[in-house]
């Protein structure tokens, strides 16, 4: 094999498609102001899978306007985001929030990790630094604290817009299909094979749950549910103190 074949080769086998898969559940509003973005992804040869848990607003008309893969689902995010992996072909998985927006450059920094792991092996999966949408002082000191544990302890939230290589996500058996705390849980059959790789550039998440319940209310809700899971609470418990 001469070099020009070789490093052909090299490219074809760096070569990485993402596959976005987005739960959804009356999120018209969010979706829309996806629109353009994920068409855009499109075009540059990833994919996008939409997830509907039977909702009731105008989410299925827009995501049927946005990829030509929408699927209907029994309601439930681990589980939607399962049945989206199930017909993804991408190499990697992005499992976005549908209020979650993403960094310009996230889809290349993915394709550079993908690109690090055939010339170094390894597991390949991480999250992103998360910015809170809302401009006040306090919502900065919030995500600062969350970015830090998050990848100082490799467990990520869903609204850091989990990625996971498609065969990593196999081998753990997807999402386990909980009532709620499904990230946390994937994180820590994760981490278990390989670290988390935190990327820096920041996915822009909704702040409404603290400014609907209080700052201060919100972060105790959310210490207070991370304890009780490690505890052994059932999900479905969590879930109802949650909402």
């Amino acid at each position: 094999m001469n070099s020009e074949q070789q490093k052909q080769q090299n490219k074809q086998t760096a070569a990485c498609k993402i596959s976005i898969i987005i739960p959804v559940l009356n999120e018209q509003s969010n979706l829309s102001q996806l629109s353009t973005f994920l068409q855009s992804v499109q075009q540059q040869g990833h994919e996008v899978i939409i997830v509907d848990g039977g909702s009731h607003d105008n989410s299925l008309m827009i995501s049927h306007q946005i990829t030509p893969q929408v699927i209907i689902s029994k309601r439930g995010r681990a589980r939607q985001m399962n049945n989206g992996a199930a017909i993804a072909d991408g190499d990697v998985l992005l499992f976005l929030h549908a209020d979650t927006f993403l960094p310009a450059e996230a889809l290349s920094s993915i394709t550079s990790l993908f690109r690090e792991k055939h010339s170094q092996p390894k597991n390949l999966w991480g999250r992103f630094d998360v910015r809170l949408s809302n401009k006040r002082f306090v919502y900065r000191i919030i995500e600062t604290m969350m970015n830090l544990r998050s990848c100082a302890s490799s467990i990520a939230t869903g609204d850091q817009a989990i990625f996971i290589e498609k065969n990593l996500f196999r081998f753990v058996q997807g999402y386990p299909e909980i009532a709620l705390m499904e990230d946390i849980a994937i994180s820590q059959q994760l981490k278990k094979i390989a670290k988390a790789s935190c990327l820096k550039p920041k996915v822009i998440t909704s702040s409404r749950r603290w400014e609907t319940n209080g700052v201060v209310k919100t972060v105790l809700l959310m210490w207070r549910l991370r304890l009780y899971y490690y505890l052994g609470v059932a999900p479905d418990k969590l879930k109802r103190l949650y909402y």
